[in-house]
């Protein structure tokens, strides 16, 4: 369980570090649609690569849960990416410059539904981007965390593998 929580936390420092600490230039129109591309790529790599480490892994349910504490940041991080490179391009896509925070502020309501408001997309290619993160956060949620878990009892099936810990481990 250390272990799973120590992962999480170091993958959450270093995918908003490296963030942080990104330069990100502005790309519009189409370059925007190649970049969310590549984004959506990247990530359906890491969902495959860590669902099959779970179904190998002696605690099948933990694995599954740090794929879920790794998988979720990566998503944020690559939507924040791909807004703050929107409004680099051309500042008048949201209500508000976005900057590393703003997008990563933004990137966060709308995954959360809670949409404060405070920025909005005002052009249609933004509002296009913002409905495409709503629909996969939808999927993130519902159909990540259930393959996740499932290739957890495919793993807990067929090793007979326990998610206790050993005792004293």
């Amino acid at each position: 369980m250390a272990r799973t929580v120590a992962v999480i936390t170091v993958a959450w420092a270093v995918l908003v570090g490296a963030y942080a600490l990104l330069p990100v230039r502005g790309v519009g129109g189409a370059g925007t649609a190649v970049r969310l591309a590549g984004a959506l790529l990247l990530f359906a790599g890491v969902v495959a690569w860590q669902a099959r480490g779970i179904a190998r892994a002696d605690f099948p349910q933990l694995r599954a849960a740090r794929a879920l504490g790794v998988a979720i940041p990566l998503f944020l991080v690559l939507f924040s990416i791909v807004y703050l490179s929107l409004g680099n391009a051309s500042p008048g896509e949201f209500s508000q410059h976005l900057d590393h925070t703003r997008a990563l502020y933004f990137t966060v309501t709308v995954f959360a539904t809670v949409g404060f408001g405070d920025i909005t997309p005002r052009s249609d290619p933004a509002r296009a981007l913002v409905t495409v993160q709503m629909v996969l956060d939808l999927l993130v949620i519902g159909v990540l965390a259930r393959l996740l878990f499932a290739a957890a009892r495919e793993g807990l099936a067929s090793g007979g593998r326990t998610s206790d810990p050993p005792p004293g481990g």
